[in-house]
């Protein structure tokens, strides 16, 4: 599990907003509501997040849940420290009791105590239970809890139950439209107006191309990535082989068929 903390500093990050997500998510922080971004995986879920924490000016903790990740690294556990055996609050306690905006990234990719643990958080109750202590600890007025998965990619077990999605408001993140995606490029990395275009048409291609099977498509990060290597000198048809192509697949043929097709369109 990788927790990350963040204060809000004096650096906006740069956010295109896509429909009405930040007043929706502005009213759910006003109401006390969870949310859950669901989308594909570098679509900006992670990005909105820290530019909704930085325009509401709170401190952002980002969970980034793995198969391993267990209520246990959230909520906290007792350490040894020289003779005494103490208790060290986890990030979601310290979340509860501070009053943060705690991030849960890929829930569903973490096991199943961890939903049984934030379920009182997220009804009328706003309540972390810890067992280990027993003690039930109510949530600050300032805390949220926002949560991300892919539903694209995460099948079967990895589904979140409706009993748990129906907890949050959702909010749902796509592929920005070709004029939005060029003008993040832009504004993310530097790059020309008409490069942006060309990396963006090439994503849409790729996009399309669903007879290849890829696991995931490419995404604006990726895209992202590829803009900065241009930007910064690497070579046009370089940075998209190793930013958009050889993070796609390992297939020998598919990365010289997609790459013979960039390089067409680059």
């Amino acid at each position: 599990m990788k927790t990350e903390t963040q204060q809000t500093n004096s650096t906006k990050p740069f956010y295109k907003p896509i429909a009405k997500e930040i007043e929706v998510f502005e009213q759910a922080y006003l109401n006390k509501i969870p949310v859950l971004l669901k989308g594909p995986t570098g679509t900006g879920k992670t990005r909105f997040v820290d530019y909704m924490t930085y325009k509401l000016d709170k401190e952002l903790i980002t969970i980034s849940c793995h198969e391993e990740t267990s209520s246990t690294d959230l909520i906290g556990r007792y350490i040894i420290k020289g003779a005494e055996t103490v208790w060290i609050d986890g990030p979601l306690t310290k979340a509860v009791k501070e009053g943060a905006v705690i991030y849960l990234d890929e829930i569903a990719e973490a096991r199943p105590d961890v939903i049984v643990a934030i379920h009182s958080l997220t009804d009328h109750r706003k309540e972390l239970y810890i067992d280990k202590l027993g003690e039930t600890i109510k949530a600050h007025p300032n805390f949220m809890l926002v949560a991300s998965f892919n539903p694209g990619y995460q099948k079967g077990f990895k589904e979140l139950k409706p009993s748990t999605r129906q907890r949050f408001i959702a909010l749902a993140f796509n592929y920005p439209n070709e004029k939005d995606e060029a003008e993040i490029l832009v504004n993310e990395t530097q790059i020309d107006a008409s490069t942006a275009k060309k990396l963006v048409s090439i994503a849409n291609k790729i996009r399309n191309l669903t007879e290849l099977g890829l696991t995931e498509t490419v995404s604006t990060r990726l895209l992202v990535d590829a803009a900065k290597l241009i930007h910064t000198g690497l070579g046009k048809r370089l940075a998209v082989r190793v930013a958009v192509v050889e993070p796609l697949t390992d297939d020998i043929e598919i990365t010289e068929a997609l790459s013979d097709l960039c390089d067409l369109m680059i």
